[in-house]
């Protein structure tokens, strides 16, 4: 599922409220308590740039086992096993959420599956893969 920023602020607010009032009824001085939210907004709020930018590269699953044994946990680890540079580039050129529906369908998962946790229509799901498919093996 995509990134949704309003419902992760609407999330830390809650979570921040809470920890306030905590920290309130161990007589915890205001000022602290202030420095404390600020430090923890810059902290979300670099979690939040990221999680924006942030893109889940993985592959087809047969393209991965050729250049894995594992699967890869995170972009830098998939990047790291890939050893073909027209594989990497095509994986470069796609958008986020094809790259998070190669990475669940890298996974295991359905396109059903993928559907109900990204909202694509299963149709639009198995189209996009047949077209990097046949767009990767017409670069080879």
């Amino acid at each position: 599922m995509a990134y949704n920023k309003a419902r992760a602020e609407k999330e830390w607010l809650e979570w921040k409220n809470k920890e306030e009032t905590q920290l309130r009824e161990l007589d915890v001085d205001e000022d602290t308590i202030q420095r404390i939210h600020a430090y923890d907004w810059e902290m979300f709020k670099a979690e939040r740039n990221y999680q924006e930018r942030h893109i889940d590269l993985c592959t087809f699953p047969e393209i991965v086992s050729e250049y894995s044994s594992t699967t890869p946990r995170s972009v830098e680890d998939f990047l790291d096993n890939i050893e073909d540079e027209r594989l990497y580039r095509l994986l470069r050129e796609v958008d986020p959420q094809t790259l998070q529906m190669l990475f669940l369908k890298s996974l295991g998962y359905t396109a059903k599956e993928i559907e109900q946790k990204i909202g694509m229509p299963e149709t639009m799901i198995h189209n996009r893969i047949s077209r990097l498919r046949k767009k990767y093996k017409k670069d080879l």
